[in-house]
């Protein structure tokens, strides 16, 4: 794979980035360079991180919190080896299918869409397992900014109004308020450049790093949520905090073209990707990329494999198809025959792109973490822990009330989820770490890098910065308003529904961060649809 940065055609706005010692990508600059702080203090990749996720929860809050979801693809040079952590939640004991009854659907805010948080624990095993340096050390730069403030970003702040407007036609009851007085207390959202502070937040964050993250499951702060769940009748409870753990978990793979692809194995849908290279690498696709061929070749492989994970991926423990099933390659035959010249209708949920945040970091040593973290959307349930500045997410709405539906909900259960870092080997060496955000929109948009470093030759910002497709449902295909005209009518002419979009904001939002062994460096890309920033050392 040539990483090295070149000229391009595919609206490149910065080139990729180089680092000696070590490398942070994420979404805000802030963020990044908290991890590299880190990084120069002898932190690790890993303790690196921590510090930049810690950090997203106080800059960037419009697409994660303390009271979220977390997974993490670490790589351990020494030992050769990538391991995963599964950080997400269960069913509160409380949360049963009679509770609602009446709904269609599983709500979207309060606390019937409240599970366990899971990073708070994510930050803590990552920390004692694998870090260098104590847990508070890594959150002293988002304890510092929570404290005395930064200023919010352009991205953030233009999604920070956009959901107060939602919250003030939205959230009536009493349990809101919080939230209002939290992260609405200037009576809408802060624009570009306006400092924003949450004390709340800063000592909170002190504790969980005193703690190393107990007191969130089993002391004060779970004490704060248990008390303020029972005091608008919902389910969680501390009972459920005290059971929680993150599970270390064997990463699932696929052979993709020479190099390996490795995601978190369910109840996240990262296997969705997994199963669409599988599908994909028997079909033949064209050198140029810009072939309408590829995009239908590549789109009708996405649709397949989301068709199967809709159906069958929730809870490992609670799966009717075993993993090894679903990613058979007699299995991708069989759904490679199904793609003609003519788009096909398969059966899916609604896709959509609420709030993630994804980072990428590694170091001196060539350890690497693909980190991901969320409050599903945005700020996640509208509910926030009075006096904390923990905004409790919503991850409990990809739940079903169909009591046939293999991810039905259920005590002590985890919910489909739609977080999922990525990682690359080739013949058993690291190559790097990448992902998109974006709910529903981070297969496809893994897919769309993956093919892009692998299939067309580009270098990580080229992967990124190339225009990109959503699939929304059946036939119905978003394309981001710089694809060629040509491709547009090419895909139409197939029996794709094309809507072309001039706001990119939905199309996801990703980082690269890849080993270059020839150069002795790190290769690094980010987003050009957020406010992206590569550290480097």
């Amino acid at each position: 794979m040539n990483f090295s940065s070149k000229k391009n055609k595919y609206n490149s706005i910065r080139n990729v980035v180089y680092g000696k010692n070590g490398a942070v990508a994420t979404s805000t600059p802030i963020a990044a360079q908290a991890g590299l702080e880190i990084l120069k203090k002898g932190g690790n990749a890993v303790d690196a991180a921590i510090a930049t996720a810690a950090c997203l929860t106080v800059v960037e809050p419009t697409g994660c919190g303390i009271g979220g979801d977390a997974y993490a693809l670490v790589w351990i040079q020494k030992e050769k080896k990538l391991y995963g952590l599964n950080s997400s939640g269960f069913a509160p004991e409380k949360m049963k299918l009679e509770e609602y009854e009446g709904m269609d659907s599983m709500p979207k805010y309060g606390f019937g869409a409240v599970t366990v948080p899971g990073i708070p624990a994510a930050w803590g095993e990552l920390s004692k397992k694998y870090g260098k340096l104590s847990l508070l050390e890594c959150l002293e730069s988002a304890i510092n900014y929570a404290r005395n403030g930064y200023a919010v970003g352009q991205t953030v702040s233009n999604l920070w109004q956009k959901v107060y407007d939602e919250y003030e036609e939205n959230l009536k009851g009493e349990e809101y308020k919080y939230w209002f007085e939290t992260f609405g207390k200037m009576g809408r959202g802060p624009k570009a450049g306006e400092i924003f502070k949450c004390e709340a937040m800063a000592q909170t964050l002190e504790e969980i790093g005193r703690s190393n993250s107990e007191s969130f499951y089993r002391g004060s702060l779970a004490d704060k949520i248990d008390e303020f769940s029972r005091k608008y009748n919902g389910f969680i409870r501390k009972s459920d905090l005290e059971k929680f753990y993150p599970q270390w978990v064997k990463p699932i793979s696929t052979e993709y073209k020479g190099y390996n692809v490795f995601e978190i194995p369910p109840n996240g849908h990262g296997i969705t990707v997994l199963m669409a290279l599988n599908i994909l690498k028997g079909l033949n696709l064209h050198r140029d990329k810009e072939h309408v061929d590829n995009y239908h070749k590549i789109i009708e492989s996405l649709k397949l494999a989301f068709a199967d994970s809709k159906t069958y991926v929730t809870d490992i423990k609670e799966m009717k198809v075993k993993v090894e099933e679903l990613l058979n390659e007699d299995y991708a035959n069989k759904r490679r025959s199904l793609i003609g010249d003519k788009a096909v209708k398969p059966i899916c949920g609604d896709p959509y792109s609420p709030g993630t945040v994804y980072l990428c970091s590694g170091d001196s040593e060539g350890n690497m973490v693909s980190y991901i973290q969320s409050n599903y959307t945005e700020f996640g349930s509208g509910l926030v822990v009075p006096n904390t500045g923990i905004a409790l997410h919503n991850r409990g709405n990809n739940f079903s009330l169909n009591k046939n539906h293999v991810n039905v909900v259920k005590p002590f259960k985890k919910p489909y989820h739609t977080i999922i870092p990525g990682f690359l080997c080739k013949d058993n060496e690291a190559v790097g770490a990448f992902g998109v955000m974006g709910a529903f929109m981070q297969p496809q948009g893994q897919l769309q890098v993956l093919t892009n470093l692998i299939d067309f030759h580009m270098n990580p910002q080229e992967a990124l910065d190339a225009p990109r497709w959503q699939w929304i449902k059946d036939k119905e295909i978003e394309v981001e308003s710089d694809i060629n005209e040509e491709i547009v009518k090419g895909l139409m002419k197939k029996g794709h529904h094309i809507t072309v979009m001039e706001d990119f904001t939905n199309m996801g939002k990703g980082q690269i961060l890849l080993k270059n062994d020839e150069k002795g460096s790190y290769v690094c890309a980010t987003e050009k649809r957020c406010d992206g920033h590569v550290a480097v050392w």
